[in-house]
Order: structure tokens, then C-alpha cells, then sequence
């Protein structure tokens, strides 16, 4: 039987993501896939309810690759999706959100040629997904105080300023910040610790902060958490400081460890994000599917495998 060619791309748009730029550069990409023979079945983001409906039915041996043009919102949307189709086609990566830390972590650019030429290319890497209580996410789940900095930033700063947004916002919540008694379990170790907010990265950075987690690698099959303890107020700011240029890990007020799973429990009621979005309730069961991606990447400048 002669095999079926994969003559079909499925693109997965949000068209207000960041500054908008996919709707003025619709015809572009669907010009560029055509010239390579391949045929666009595009997807509006809308809730991840009609690509729910796309997935569900799609033939994965019609088609070359997934493209995803958005930010980290619409990639989370796109992954949970996908893993929850058993769908393993490669996906392509056009960041056009605010942060885009996903695709900063992948070295891929925002310049839109670019964009398309690495999307619709040949050199791909895997990359882990982290779970959460049956939720996947990309880059971050966290917890605590300041955790929904990113939903309470106005989308018009975050427009008009881009990650510069985050920081700022992070600098009026200080106010609010007060210490949260959780324990945390690892197949090796038991931590009872007083924190005001927590992460458990997947990726290098979150919410623009570039250096968030400055020793993770996205394929090791681990999560890298990093729990920021009960501090005076006042060593707060310098420390947002070290967390901006990625030297926090070896600060006293912080706890930094790998760990492949990870449960998370508390008597108080705390706020979750999951990349950028309302998370879990607790208590949180956390573990990784390792290397379940394939992502498009530059084959100039990626060497990380």
C-alpha cells in the first residue's frame, strides 16, 4: 500500500494575541505553505472549543505538522488539546503574544519570515510537558502570592510596554504579600516551609521574566521548583532584582530543587496559575511526560538536541 503524503497543515490562530500580528499576516503564511504544497486547515482560537473539534476528528497521517500562532496562552491550549487527542504531530511555533516564553526558551523569533521559514522547516528538538492534577502546561505552574500577576496586567500595557508590564505590576503587589505555610513531598525528600509564592518550571522563564528558572532544560524530564520563603519585606525588592537577572537560586531566601514528581498540599486556600491562566485546587500532583513535544527549531542556531 503506497503511503498517504502528508499534504496538510493545521494552523491554530489567536488573532488578538500580542499586537495582533497574525491578522495582518494571514495571507502571508497560508501564501508560504501553499508554495510548499501544503494545504491550510486554519482554527480560530476560541476556547480551545473548535480545536477540540478539529483534533478530535483529524486524520494524523494527512498531516505534516500543527502551527500555532499565538502566545503562551494559546500554546498551552494547543498542547493540553493535542495530549488529549493522542495527537503526535510536530508543531511549528509563531510567537505573537506578549512574552512568548515558550518560544524564547526554543530560540525562535518574532520576526515573521523568519517565523515561517523555521515553522515550515525540517530541524526539530523535544521538548517535556509538566502535568498538574490532569492539566498540562508549557512553561510554569505556580502558586502563592503574585501568582496572577500576568491575568492582572491590563492587555493594553502589555501591548503597548511588553514584558516591562509584569515587572511593574509585580512591584505593586508587594503590598499583599504574606507568608503561606505549605508542604511539599519528592520521591527523596519532605519540605515543610513558609513561603509567599512558588513556581514549578518546566521552562527558563514565565510572565517575562526571562531568567525565572535559569537552570532548566526542557527535555531532562524534570521540574525545576523554586519556592520563595518567608523574607522581611524589605529584602524583597533586591531579591526581585536577582530574579530579573537570573541569580536567585543561590539566595537564602529561596529553595531550589529537581524533582520528577512533586505533591503539594496545604490547610490554606491558595491561588494557582498555570501558564498565565486560573490553575488547580489543591493539593497538586505533579509529574512530567518527558520529551512529548517535537517543536520546530532554527537548524542555524539550535544545538541543545
Amino acid at each position: 500500500m503506497t503511503k498517504r503524503a502528508k499534504s496538510k497543515v493545521l494552523l491554530f490562530y489567536n488573532a488578538y494575541s500580542g499586537n495582533g500580528m497574525f491578522k495582518n499576516n494571514l495571507d502571508y503564511i497560508i501564501e508560504r505553505c501553499q508554495a510548499k504544497d501544503l494545504q491550510v486547515m486554519a482554527i480560530r482560537a476560541q476556547r480551545g472549543v473548535q480545536i477540540g473539534r478539529a483534533l478530535e476528528s483529524i486524520d494524523q497521517e494527512e498531516y505534516s505538522r500543527i502551527i500555532a500562532c499565538g502566545g503562551d496562552g494559546t500554546l498551552n491550549t494547543c498542547v493540553n488539546t493535542m495530549i488529549r487527542n493522542d495527537i503526535h504531530l510536530p508543531l511549528g511555533i509563531l510567537p505573537a503574544g506578549t512574552a512568548n516564553d515558550f518560544a524564547y526558551y526554543f530560540e525562535l523569533p518574532s520576526d515573521i519570515e523568519r517565523a515561517v521559514d523555521i515553522a515550515l522547516g525540517d530541524k526539530t528538538t523535544k521538548a517535556d510537558v509538566g502535568v498538574v492534577n490532569e492539566k498540562y502546561f508549557i512553561n510554569v505552574a505556580a502558586l502563592g502570592n503574585m501568582v496572577d500577576v500576568s491575568q492582572k496586567t491590563d492587555p493594553y500595557v502589555k501591548s503597548a510596554i511588553g514584558p516591562l508590564a509584569y515587572y511593574l505590576k509585580a512591584a505593586t503587589e508587594l503590598n499583599q504579600v504574606h507568608p503561606i505555610k505549605i508542604r511539599m513531598t519528592t520521591p527523596d525528600k519532605v519540605y515543610e516551609e513558609e513561603i509567599f509564592f512558588m513556581t514549578v518550571c518546566n521552562g527558563e522563564s514565565a510572565g517575562g521574566f526571562r531568567k525565572l528558572s535559569p537552570e532548566s532544560k526542557m527535555n531532562d524530564g524534570k521540574l525545576d521548583v523554586i519556592a520563595f520563603r518567608k523574607m522581611p519585606l524589605l529584602e524583597f525588592g533586591p531579591l526581585l532584582m536577582e530574579v530579573i537577572n537570573g541569580r536567585h537560586p543561590e539566595n537564602k531566601n529561596v529553595l531550589y530543587f529537581q524533582t520528577p514528581k512533586l505533591i503539594i498540599e496545604s490547610d490554606e486556600n491558595i491561588p494557582t496559575d498555570v501558564d498565565g491562566e486560573h490553575g488547580e485546587q489543591l493539593p497538586l500532583h505533579f509529574e512530567v511526560l518527558k520529551q512529548r513535544l517535537e517543536i520546530f527549531v532554527d537548524e542555524k542556531t539550535w544545538n541543545y538536541g
